[in-house]
C-alpha cells in the first residue's frame, strides 16, 4: 500500500513530523517498506525559460539557447527538437546530478560554444521513460522556482506492508485512523453531504440470484449521471496517482482509482450509453460465456462465477475487472457508478480460475466495510460533480446487506491476562472507540461491537491485540521463562537430529545435497507407482508439477539429467524429504534418498576409477542405517526391490519383515524417461521404518579391546549357486560366536572342478580371543563348528 505524506494528512490532523508516523506505524502492524523523497534528488533542478534558440555555427542538430533561470541569463548548447524560444522547461545548472544519465554536470565546451547547464527531458530526470524532447511546461509556470516542489514532486512517498486480516488499511483513510486511535493526531471527519439528485436513475439494478446464494450480493448501489465532461483530472489527483504507481487515465476512471486508494473502496463506472437496456443483472455466469474485460483479455466463464450483465450479455466481472464494452471513454457523457458488496469467496475463486490480479480483486477478497456502498456514494457522487460537472439521478439499490453486526463479551481484565501489560481500563475504552468500536458499558463485562470494516475481530483476544498493538508491544514487559530442571535439556530429540546427522554422513561420502518441489507431473507420478486422484493437486502451479510425488528417486533423476545437459558428469546428489502414498496423514512418509552416476572418480592416472553400481548406493544406505544405531550385519537382503531399479543388480535392506532401504542400479527405461545417458544407481532409506534406538547415557562407552593375538582362518566351501554370500556369513557368525569378529567374502568361483549348478565360495574369518590367547585345540574347534553350520544351513562342503 502506498501513499504520500500530504495525502495523509488529509485524513489525519496531526502536529507529529513524518520521521515520528515511520516510527509508529511498524508498532500498529503496519511495516514500512519504503520512503521515497523524489524533491532531494531534484532539488537543484529549477523552472526555467528560453529566451532565444539560435543554430549552433558548427553544428546543424544544435542549438544555442539563451536561458533565464530566474537568477539570470546562462548559455546552453541544446539538441532537443523542441528546444525553440518562449518554452518554459526544467533547468539543472552546472554541478548538478542528472540521474537519468548518471551524470554530474560540468561547464563544457560543445563544438567551439560554451554550455553551462542543461534543459532536460523526463527520462533524464527519471520522471518517465518521454525522451523526445525537452520537458514543456505551462508558460505561467514561475520561472526561478523549484520544479519539484511545483510538480508535486517534494511529497514524500510511503509504501507499507499490509498483513491478510487489515483490509481496513488498504486505503489511506484507514491507515489514519490507526494514527489517530495511537494519539498521533485526530481523525478528520469525512465531508459526505447528499448531492441534489434530479430524476430516476437512468439504469437500475436486479439481483437474479438464487435465494440460497443471495449472500454473494447482499447489497449493491448505483446512480447515473449526466452531462460530464469527461476530460483530464484535477493537477493534484494526477500527482498523487502517479506518485503512488497509477497511470492517469482520464477524470472519471482517475476518480474511481483515487477512491480505491483514499477509502479502500473499488467502485466501477459504466458508459450508460453503451449499456444495452435500463438494467444492470448481478447473477452467475452461464457455462461458457464469453466476456472481453478491461484489460482487452477475452475469457470463458464457468456457472460458478458471479458476473454482471446487460441486455447484450456479461460485461463485468464482479470485484474483479470491467468490460470493454461498458467502460467509459474520453467521450463519456453519461456515466452509471456501481458499488457494491461480494462474496469474498467467490470474488477470490473466480480470479484464481481466470488468473486475473487487480487491485479491486485485492481488496474484495480480503473484505470490505459491508455499509460503505451506503455511506460513500455520496462522498463519490459529489467528487465526480466537482471534477467532471453534470447531474447526478436518484439512487438505485438491490439487497438486504451483509449481517455484519455482532456483539463480543469482554473483561478489561483481559488484557492483563493474555499479555501481562495493565491498561487502564478507560485508555482501553478510548482506543476501541477510536478504531470505530462501540462499547456498552455494563460492568464488569463489556459488550463489544465491532466496526463494519474489522470482518477480522471475531473474539476477546482480537480485541486484546488492537489494545496491545495501539498501547504499544514494547509495553510487554520482558520476563525469563521459569526453568523446570536445573540442567538444560536438548532442544531436539533424536527423531529430529536424524536429517542434521544423515546430511553430514552423505556430504561426508561426497554427495551433495538437493531441495526440490514435493510435486512430479502426473506420467511420472504414475510410473513410479503413485498418481491416486487424491493426490492430484486442485489448482497447480504448472501441469510439471501437479501430483504429489510417491518418490523422491525421479526427481534425483531429473536433477542428474539436467547437470548432464549442462555437461557435468560423475554426479552425486541426495535429498531428504517426504513422499506421498495416499492423502491422509498416515500416507506421509520421509525419505533419505540419493543417486550416484558416471564414475566413481574422475580421471587420474591410477586408473581406479570405475563406473557406479549397486554395491556403491547399497554401502550409501546402509551407511545410512548404521549411522541411525541398526547393526547392518543382521539385516537381511532380499530381491524385491521397486520396478525402476534394474532386476538382478538391486535389493531391499530387511530387519525381519519390515523393508527399511532399497538400492540397485536404475532400469533402463527409467533412465530412458528421464533422457539419463551413462551408469546411475539409486537407494532410498525409509526413516519412518528406522526404530529410534533408546535413549543411551552420554558417556561414551569404555573401548573393549583385547590384548590377545587375533587368528584368521581361511574357508572355501562348495554351495549351490542359489545360496547367498549374505546366509553363508550369517551361518558362520553364529558358529564362531564369540570369537568371530570379522568375516569377508575374498574370492567366488564356477568352472572347472566344480559341478553344474555350484559355486565355490572362499572367507576370511578373523577370531579375536578377550580372555586368553587361542590353544590349536580351540582354533580347532570353532573350525569345525563353522564348518558344520555351512553344512547344516547353507548345504556347503569344505572344498577338498
Amino acid at each position: 500500500m502506498k501513499f504520500t505524506w500530504s495525502w495523509l494528512n488529509d485524513h489525519l490532523d496531526t502536529d507529529a513530523d513524518m520521521s515520528a508516523i515511520l516510527d509508529v506505524l511498524p508498532m500498529l502492524g503496519l511495516e514500512v517498506e519504503s520512503v521515497v523523497d523524489r524533491s532531494q534528488a531534484l532539488a537543484p533542478f529549477t523552472i526555467a525559460r528560453i529566451v532565444t534558440a539560435e543554430p549552433h555555427p558548427n553544428a546543424d542538430s544544435l542549438r544555442v539557447c539563451q536561458v533565464d533561470n530566474g537568477d539570470g541569463m546562462v548559455e546552453v548548447v541544446c539538441g532537443a527538437p523542441n528546444a525553440v524560444a518562449g518554452l518554459v522547461g526544467v533547468f539543472a545548472p552546472v554541478g548538478a546530478y542528472v540521474p537519468g544519465i548518471d551524470l554530474t554536470l560540468t561547464e563544457a565546451e560543445i563544438r567551439g560554444v560554451s554550455s553551462r547547464g542543461m534543459m532536460c527531458s523526463e527520462r533524464e530526470m527519471m520522471i518517465s521513460d518521454e525522451h523526445d524532447g525537452i520537458i514543456s511546461l505551462a508558460t505561467d509556470a514561475p520561472i526561478g522556482s523549484s520544479y519539484a516542489a511545483w510538480a508535486g514532486l517534494d511529497d514524500p512517498v510511503i509504501e507499507i506492508a499490509i498483513t491478510p486480516n487489515r483490509a481496513d488499511c488498504l486505503g489511506v483513510r484507514g491507515i489514519a485512523r490507526d494514527l489517530a486511535a495511537a494519539g498521533y493526531g485526530k481523525l478528520k471527519p469525512l465531508k459526505s453531504e447528499p448531492v441534489v439528485a434530479k430524476g430516476k436513475s437512468a439504469i437500475s439494478w436486479q439481483l437474479d440470484l438464487p435465494s440460497d446464494q443471495a449472500y454473494l450480493c447482499p447489497r449493491i448501489v448505483g446512480r447515473s449521471f449526466s452531462g460530464l465532461s469527461n476530460g483530464v483530472s484535477p493537477k493534484w489527483m494526477q500527482q498523487r496517482l502517479e506518485a503512488v504507481g497509477q497511470r492517469v487515465i482520464s477524470a472519471l476512471v482517475d476518480i474511481t482509482n483515487y477512491i480505491m486508494l483514499d477509502l479502500g473502496r473499488p467502485l466501477h463506472a459504466y458508459d450508460a450509453d453503451r449499456v444495452k437496456g435500463e438494467t444492470l443483472t448481478v447473477r452467475l455466469a452461464k457455462s461458457g460465456e464469453n466476456m472481453t474485460a478491461l484489460n482487452e483479455k477475452t475469457y470463458q466463464l464457468d456457472d460458478q462465477m458471479l458476473v454482471i450483465a446487460d441486455a447484450d450479455g456479461a460485461d463485468d466481472l464482479a470485484g474483479i475487472m470491467g468490460g470493454e464494452r461498458t467502460g467509459v471513454t474520453d467521450d463519456t457523457t453519461t456515466m452509471f457508478l456501481e458499488i457494491a458488496i461480494f462474496d469474498q469467496v467467490s470474488v477470490a475463486m473466480t480470479g484464481r480460475k481466470l488468473n486475473i490480479h487487480s487491485d479491486a480483486r485485492y481488496r474484495f477478497e480480503r473484505g470490505l466495510d459491508a455499509t460503505s456502498p451506503d455511506t460513500t456514494i455520496d462522498y463519490v457522487s459529489a467528487m465526480i460533480c466537482a471534477i467532471c460537472g453534470g447531474t447526478a439521478s436518484e439512487l438505485t439499490a438491490q439487497g438486504e446487506g451483509a449481517d455484519w453486526q455482532r456483539q463480543i463479551g469482554y473483561r478489561p481484565e483481559r488484557c492483563v491476562d493474555l499479555t501481562g501489560v495493565s491498561v487502564a481500563a478507560d485508555k482501553q475504552k478510548t482506543i476501541l472507540e477510536t478504531l470505530g468500536f462501540s462499547i456498552e458499558d455494563a460492568n464488569p463485562m463489556w459488550h463489544v461491537a465491532p466496526p463494519p470494516w474489522r470482518g477480522d475481530i471475531v473474539g476477546a483476544a482480537d480485541l486484546v491485540e488492537e489494545i496491545i498493538r495501539v498501547s504499544g508491544y514494547d509495553a510487554i514487559p520482558e520476563l525469563p521463562l521459569p526453568r523446570q530442571r536445573v540442567v538444560s535439556q536438548p532442544a531436539v530429540n533424536a527423531e529430529q537430529k536424524r536429517p542434521i546427522m544423515l546430511r553430514r554422513l552423505m556430504a561426508g561420502r561426497g554427495m551433495s545435497e538437493t531441495v526440490s518441489f514435493t510435486f512430479v507431473d502426473a506420467a511420472t507420478a504414475q510410473r513410479y507407482g503413485g498418481g491416486s486422484s487424491a493426490l492430484h493437486l486442485v489448482n497447480p502451479i504448472s501441469t510439471d508439477l501437479a501430483v504429489m510425488r510417491p518418490s523422491l528417486i525421479p526427481v534425483l533423476m531429473d536433477v542428474v539429467a539436467r547437470n548432464q545437459a549442462r555437461g557435468e558428469s560423475d554426479i552425486a546428489v541426495f535429498e531428504i524429504g517426504p513422499i506421498f502414498v495416499d492423502d491422509p496423514p498416515t500416507g506421509q512418509h520421509p525419505v533419505l534418498a540419493g543417486i550416484r552416476h558416471g564414475m566413481t572418480a574422475g580421471r587420474e592416472w591410477t586408473g581406479s576409477a570405475r563406473p557406479v553400481d549397486w554395491l556403491d548406493v547399497k554401502a550409501d544406505a546402509m551407511a545410512a542405517l548404521a549411522a541411525m544405531g541398526i547393526k547392518t550385519e543382521a539385516l537381511q537382503t532380499r530381491t524385491d526391490a521397486p520396478e525402476w531399479y534394474h532386476p538382478g543388480q538391486s535389493g531391499t535392506l530387511n530387519q525381519g519383515k519390515m523393508v527399511l532401504a532399497r538400492f540397485g542400479t536404475m532400469h533402463p527405461a527409467y533412465m530412458d524417461a528421464h533422457d539419463l545417458k551413462g551408469p546411475a544407481a539409486g537407494f532410498e532409506v525409509l526413516l519412518d521404518a528406522v526404530p529410534i534406538p533408546r535413549q543411551k547415557s552420554s558417556q561414551r562407552a569404555l573401548a573393549n579391546l583385547s590384548p590377545y593375538q587375533q587368528v584368521g582362518r581361511d574357508f572355501a566351501f562348495v554351495l549351490n549357486q542359489d545360496v547367498t554370500s549374505e546366509k553363508l556369513i550369517r551361518a558362520v557368525r553364529g558358529a564362531g560366536k564369540p570369537l568371530v569378529t570379522e568375516v569377508t567374502v575374498f574370492d567366488v568361483y564356477a568352472g572347472k572342478g566344480i559341478a553344474d549348478g555350484q559355486k565355490s565360495v572362499a572367507l576370511a574369518v578373523t577370531l579375536q580371543p578377550m580372555k586368553a590367547t587361542l590353544t590349536e585345540a580351540e582354533i580347532e574347534a570353532v573350525s569345525q563348528a563353522i564348518i558344520s553350520a555351512v553344512e547344516k544351513h547353507c548345504g556347503g562342503v569344505l572344498r577338498g
